[in-house]
C-alpha cells in the first residue's frame, strides 16, 4: 500500500519555537488509487497556498477507504464508485448519517492495450466477452492467433466493482485473470506482454495506448458529453457535513483552481474551465 506525507514547511523570522500540528490544520484522504495521483496533486497545490495545513494522501482502494471513514480513522474517502447499500448502512449506524458525497470530475474509464496490439477498438459486448473469458483469443477479433490475457484490480478497487457491474453485468472476471494492485502495474504489464488488455482512468494515459469503445476514442471532450460508453464520476465521501479546513479544502477542489488541477492531472473538470485556466 502506498501512503504518502505531503508537507510544506515555511520558514519566517518570525517564527521562534517549534509547535505540534493540530489535528484541526490536518487532513486526511483515503481511498481509490485511480485517485491517488490526482489527489496527490489536489493536496499539493492546496498547501502551496495555505502553508498551516498539512494532508495525507493514501490510496488502497475505493473499499478502504470508506471502511476507513466509517472507522473515524480518515476525513475524506475518495471513491471511483458510489457507495454500496452496506457500506451507507455502516455509516448510518456509526454516524447517524449516510454521509455527504461530493463529485469532483468525470473520468473516462479507459482500455489499455500493448502499443504494437494492432486491435485498438471494441464493442462493449466484445470487452464483455474478453474480461468473461468467452473470447480468449486474438484472432477472435481480428489479430494475431495469441491467447488474451486480462489484466484487472482486486476487489477493493472501485474500478474493479464498476466495470463488472457496467461491462460484465455483474458476470465473473476471468478465473486467469492477472489481479494487479495498481494501475501503474496494470499499464506496466500491458507493456510488457503484447497479448495483454486491462483497465484504468484516463489520467494514467501516457506511456499506453488507449482503446476506442464502440468507435469512440476516451477524450475530455467525449468523457463530458457523455458520447465515450464508459464515463463515470470520480467521489469525495465524508461521514458527515465537512467543517473546517475539511470544507475549505473541498470547497476550493470544486472551485475553478481547483478544477484547474483537475484539468492538469489529465481528468475531466465538471464544467468547461474559462480560457485563462
Amino acid at each position: 500500500m502506498r501512503i504518502i506525507f505531503i508537507n510544506i514547511i515555511v520558514i519566517s523570522l518570525l517564527i521562534t519555537s517549534c509547535t505540534a500540528v493540530n489535528q484541526h490544520d490536518t487532513i486526511r484522504i483515503k481511498g481509490s488509487d485511480t485517485m491517488y495521483q490526482l489527489n496527490e496533486a489536489l493536496a499539493r497545490e492546496y498547501m502551496i497556498i495555505n502553508p498551516g495545513i498539512s494532508i495525507y494522501v493514501e490510496g488502497g482502494g475505493t473499499s478502504s477507504g470508506v471502511n476507513s471513514l466509517i472507522k473515524g480513522e480518515s476525513d475524506i474517502a475518495a471513491a471511483s464508485r458510489s457507495l454500496k447499500a452496506e457500506e451507507a448502512k455502516s455509516l448510518a449506524e456509526y454516524y447517524s448519517s449516510v454521509g455527504i458525497y461530493y463529485l469532483i470530475a468525470k473520468d473516462a474509464l479507459s482500455i489499455y492495450v500493448n502499443p504494437n496490439n494492432p486491435i485498438k477498438n471494441f464493442t462493449l459486448e466484445e470487452l464483455e466477452g474478453i474480461f468473461s473469458c468467452e473470447i480468449i483469443n486474438w484472432k477472435e477479433l481480428g489479430g494475431s492467433d495469441k491467447p488474451i490475457q486480462t489484466v484487472i484490480r482486486p476487489p477493493n478497487s472501485g474500478t474493479h466493482i464498476y466495470f463488472q457491474e457496467h461491462i460484465l453485468e455483474a458476470s465473473a472476471y476471468c478465473e486467469s485473470a492477472v489481479v494487479l494492485p495498481t494501475t501503474e502495474s496494470i499499464i506496466d504489464y500491458i507493456n510488457k506482454n503484447e497479448s495483454a488488455i486491462g483497465y484504468g482512468g484516463i489520467g494514467y494515459k501516457e506511456g499506453i495506448s488507449l482503446a476506442k469503445v464502440n468507435g469512440i476514442e476516451a477524450s475530455i471532450e467525449t468523457a463530458r458529453n457523455d458520447t465515450y460508453p464508459i464515463t463515470r464520476y470520480l467521489h469525495f465521501f465524508t461521514s458527515n457535513t465537512p467543517s473546517g479546513v475539511v470544507k475549505d479544502f473541498i470547497d476550493w477542489v470544486l472551485s475553478p483552481n481547483g478544477q484547474k488541477i483537475i484539468k492538469d492531472s489529465g481528468y475531466i473538470t465538471l464544467w468547461e474551465l474559462p480560457q485563462n485556466n
